[in-house]
């Protein structure tokens, strides 16, 4: 019944030539381009269909709860690895794959769209979609289900997804050091090449100078490898160990992005995100304030600078530069909210042969534009 209401509104949408934004729990509303196109509802259409633990996969309605699922595979000590951030109690199951975003943990465990397997979408002709399947080995051929991932809405409407999960580590600990960024990058990125059970990585310090900040790293695994670990790493740096509750919080808090450092956005300023190479080293930009987080092992950093246009532009020149891209993730009261958010194709090295693509994709899964709300470009 549920998908036959999707259809009648997704039709009228093409008949009428008017967009539809597509919207669960409505926690990531701020992230893209501002739109006010009348919204599409997943939230009706919720709930597991299918959980097999022992094929470490689950399939579930795009409307579901994140929570719901999340204590559904902690009761049977799995999870989703890719850690995604819920920034709020209503996230949703489609909101998670459709943001495309993850948490700490996609520096190990790999991207959210290296984990879908399969996915049933209504395209923008009312047509009902499935690609993939619920194991590896059906995912073959053209791989669309993987598309959806990170597309906000703006290829099809998600209805259902497959997603590999995987078993919670037996050991898990979280060492922290004082050291600078030159030297954190350094040795993250040193013990990220070696056989060492290393998870995650946080740096926290001033992005004006090269003064030591707070590294912060997890280890999880096999409770031997965990174990031996600690001192190899610890020959390098003076590390101390958290005790598992205030590990649990920051790492938490800096999924959610709870932190002090992301906390009080001025009006005029905004959250940006750099996406870089392992191999860049420290970077600034006149205007940028002085806190600054490295995440990822160096490949995700976070920082607030004005939101101008003549901000990004530097912004996107710095990224672009080092290989790769800036985004204005969270915008101020005060910053246009017409402003475009992310880096273009256009904008990017070796980008035509994508663009084609991209326009292709549109046109064949929504030829009358009712997903074309430009949240992303």
């Amino acid at each position: 019944m549920q998908i036959h209401s999707f259809r009648e509104q997704i039709l009228a949408a093409a008949k009428n030539k008017t967009p539809l934004s597509i919207q669960g729990g409505g926690t990531k509303s701020w992230y893209g381009n501002a739109n006010s196109f009348a919204k599409l509802d997943t939230r009706p259409y919720s709930g597991i269909l299918e959980y097999q633990p022992e094929e470490l996969v689950i399939t579930a309605c795009a409307g579901t709860p994140l929570e719901e699922i999340e204590i559904a595979l902690a009761e049977k000590n799995q999870m989703l690895a890719f850690e995604p951030p819920h920034f709020g109690e209503a996230a949703t199951f489609g909101g998670v794959i459709a943001a495309g975003l993850a948490g700490p943990g996609r520096i190990s465990a790999g991207n959210l769209r290296d984990f879908v397997l399969g996915a049933r979408i209504m395209d923008g002709k009312g047509q009902d979609l499935s690609f993939g399947g619920k194991v590896m080995k059906n995912v073959a051929g053209y791989d669309v289900s993987r598309l959806i991932p990170g597309s906000l809405g703006t290829l099809s409407l998600l209805l259902e997804a497959s997603v590999k999960v995987l078993p919670r580590p037996a050991a898990t600990t979280t060492l922290r050091c004082q050291i600078s960024q030159t030297r954190a990058l350094q040795l993250v990125n040193q013990w990220a090449g070696q056989p060492l059970p290393l998870s995650t990585s946080c740096w926290i310090g001033s992005a004006k100078s090269d003064q030591d900040g707070e590294l912060t790293i997890r280890l999880a695994g096999a409770s031997a490898a965990v174990k031996a670990a600690i001192p190899l790493m610890g020959a390098a740096v003076n590390l101390t160990e958290l005790d598992p509750a205030t590990a649990q919080a920051f790492w938490s808090n800096l999924r959610e992005q709870q932190l002090p450092v992301f906390l009080n956005l001025k009006s005029d300023d905004t959250l940006y995100r750099l996406a870089l190479p392992a191999i860049c080293g420290p970077i600034a930009i006149a205007n940028m304030s002085d806190d600054i987080v490295l995440e990822w092992h160096g490949q995700q950093r976070w920082f607030k600078a004005p939101g101008d246009d003549a901000t990004f532009a530097a912004m996107k020149a710095l990224a672009n530069a080092n290989g790769g891209h800036a985004t204005r993730f969270k915008q101020g009261a005060h910053v246009d909210p017409s402003s475009q958010r992310f880096t273009l194709l256009s904008e990017q090295t070796h980008s035509v042969a994508l663009q084609a693509v991209q326009d292709r994709l549109r046109a064949s899964f929504d030829p009358a534009g009712v997903f074309a709300t430009h949240r992303l470009p």
